[in-house]
C-alpha cells in the first residue's frame, strides 16, 4: 500500500470527500470557518482520544506559530468548540457512510480481509445494539424516550453497531453504524430489528458478494429476520434460546437421538484444568411451528469440568451446512459474536474513545454524527495497524491501548510534528526500535 503517511493521508482523503458534501446552511459571517476545518477538528479529538486536543493545539498555535491540528489533519483555523457543535448539528450521520464504504473497499482491495475468512470461507459480521446517551434533562428531535418507574421521562440515543470479527483475532473492523430512531419502537427487539434491516439494505450491494455470515444474539434469531438476512444474500448464525423458541426446543427434545441428533466430544486443557466440550447438532430443523417453516440447522455446545459441572452452555441456529467436520468451527464462529461487545463497544466505552461522553448533543443530528466520527476514528486506527508498519510496531511495543494514546496525547500537547510519519519516527526513536519503514 505504500509508506505509512500515504495510508494515513488516504484515509483522510476518504473523510475529506464526504465532508465536501456535508449540507451547510450557514450565511455571511457564520461561514468564517471552512466546513472541512470544522468537521476535521471534531474528528481529530476522537482520533487522538484527547477531549482537550483542540484546546492544546490553540495554545500551541499561540506559542509556537503552528499546531498538530494543522500539520496532521490539515485544519487551517481551529474553530471554537461551540462553533463546531453548532455547525455539525445540521449534518446527518448518514453523510459519513461513504467513508466506511471506502475503508472497507480498501481492505478488500488490499487483501486484508483474507485472514478474517473462516468456515465455509465466510466473513463474520456481528450486530449488536447499545445506548450511548441517557438524560432526563437533555433531548433533541432524534432522541428516543422511555417513562421510568418514578414517572420521569428518560431520553436516550441508541445505535446498532456492526463489525467484522474472526475467531482468535483481537482485531475487529467497525462498519458504519445504524442509528436507532424514535420511530423504530420502544422495545429493544423491535428497535434493533428495524435498524438491522436498514443496515443490511445499505450494505448488501457491497458485502453480499463477499460471502458474509451475520452473527447476532437471540433477538435476531426469529423467522422474519432470518428471512430478511437470506433475501439480502447473507447467511446467519444466531443464538437460539428455548424460552423464545419453544416449538424448536420441543422438536429437539422429542426427536430421535439416534437418527436426528449428532454428537461429538473433545477434551481440552485450558492451562489450568481440563474441560470437556460436547457438541450436538441437528439438520433441517423447523424454526417455527407453522405450515411452511424455515428449516435451519441447530447447534449446541456444553462445556463441563472433570467433576461434571457445566461451565458453559448455549445453542444456535444457522443456515450454513453442519456436520462432524464443521461443527467445532461453526460453534467457534458463533461464539465470536461477543467480540462486538468486548472488542468494539466495550473498547469504545472504556478504553479511551469515551463513547458515552457527552461531547455535545445538539438539537438535530449532532449526537449521532459525533458517535459516527468516533467509530470512524476506531476504524482508521484498525486500518493503520494493518497497513502502516511503523504504527503496527509501536502498537505491538506499547501493548496496552491506553499507553499508546497516553503517549500520543502527551507528545501532541508539547511538540508539533510535521506529519504523521514524523510523529511515529519520533516515537520509534524514543523507544529505541529499528525503523521498519512505511
Amino acid at each position: 500500500m505504500g509508506e505509512g503517511t500515504g495510508t494515513f493521508n488516504r484515509l483522510l482523503t476518504f473523510l475529506e470527500s464526504a465532508i465536501s458534501l456535508f449540507p451547510d446552511n450557514r450565511r455571511g459571517r457564520n461561514r468564517s470557518y471552512r466546513m472541512r476545518d470544522v468537521a476535521m477538528s471534531a474528528f481529530s479529538v476522537f482520533f487522538t482520544q484527547s477531549p482537550s486536543f483542540l484546546s492544546f493545539q490553540r495554545s500551541m498555535q499561540e506559542n509556537q506559530g503552528n499546531n498538530n491540528c494543522r500539520t496532521l489533519f490539515g485544519v487551517e483555523t481551529i474553530p471554537s468548540d461551540n462553533q463546531i457543535r453548532n455547525v455539525l448539528d445540521g449534518v446527518p450521520s448518514r453523510c459519513l457512510e461513504s467513508v466506511y464504504e471506502s475503508c472497507v473497499g480498501l481492505l478488500i482491495d488490499e487483501g486484508y480481509l483474507k485472514d478474517f475468512r473462516g468456515v465455509h470461507g465466510q466473513l463474520l459480521v456481528a450486530l449488536d445494539g447499545t445506548r450511548f446517551f441517557d438524560s432526563e434533562a437533555i433531548n433533541c428531535s432524534g432522541c428516543s424516550a422511555t417513562v421510568l418507574s418514578n414517572g420521569a421521562t428518560s431520553y436516550y440515543h441508541g445505535v446498532l453497531t456492526a463489525a467484522v470479527v474472526a475467531p482468535g483475532s483481537q482485531r475487529v473492523i467497525a462498519l458504519s453504524p445504524e442509528m436507532i430512531s424514535p420511530q423504530d419502537g420502544s422495545e429493544k427487539q423491535d428497535c434493533e430489528y428495524v435498524a438491522a434491516k436498514r443496515w443490511m439494505q445499505r450494505w448488501a450491494p457491497m458485502l453480499a458478494a463477499q460471502k458474509v455470515t451475520i452473527l447476532g444474539d437471540d433477538l435476531f434469531g426469529h423467522l422474519s429476520f432470518c428471512q430478511t438476512v437470506k433475501e439480502h444474500g447473507f447467511s446467519f448464525i444466531f443464538t437460539c434460546k428455548d424460552a423464545s423458541h419453544p416449538s424448536l426446543g420441543e422438536w429437539i427434545g422429542e426427536c430421535d437421538p439416534q437418527l436426528d441428533l449428532h454428537e461429538t466430544s473433545v477434551r481440552r486443557w485450558d492451562g489450568k484444568r481440563h474441560h470437556t466440550y460436547t457438541y450436538r447438532w441437528a439438520t433441517e430443523v423447523p424454526l417455527t411451528d407453522t405450515d411452511h417453516p424455515m428449516l435451519v440447522n441447530w447447534m449446541e455446545l456444553t462445556i463441563s469440568d472433570d467433576a461434571g459441572k457445566v461451565t458453559y452452555h448455549n445453542t444456535w441456529v444457522t443456515d450454513l451446512p453442519v456436520d462432524e467436520t464443521t461443527i467445532e468451527a461453526l460453534v467457534q464462529a458463533a461464539r465470536t459474536r461477543w467480540k462486538i461487545e468486548n472488542e468494539t463497544i466495550n473498547t469504545l466505552k472504556t478504553k479511551g474513545y469515551h463513547l458515552e461522553h457527552n461531547f455535545g448533543h445538539g438539537k438535530q443530528h449532532l449526537a449521532n454524527l459525533l458517535l459516527s466520527l468516533n467509530l470512524l476514528a476506531f476504524l482508521f486506527h484498525t486500518i493503520l495497524e494493518f497497513a502502516d508498519a511503523r504504527y503496527r510496531l509501536i502498537r505491538q511495543t506499547l501493548a496496552r491501548r491506553t499507553t499508546f494514546f497516553d503517549d500520543v496525547r502527551a507528545l501532541t500537547r508539547y511538540l508539533c510534528f510535521d506529519s504523521w510519519t514524523a510523529m511515529l519516527q519520533f516515537m520509534i526513536a524514543g523507544l529505541k526500535l529499528t525503523d521498519p519503514g512505511g
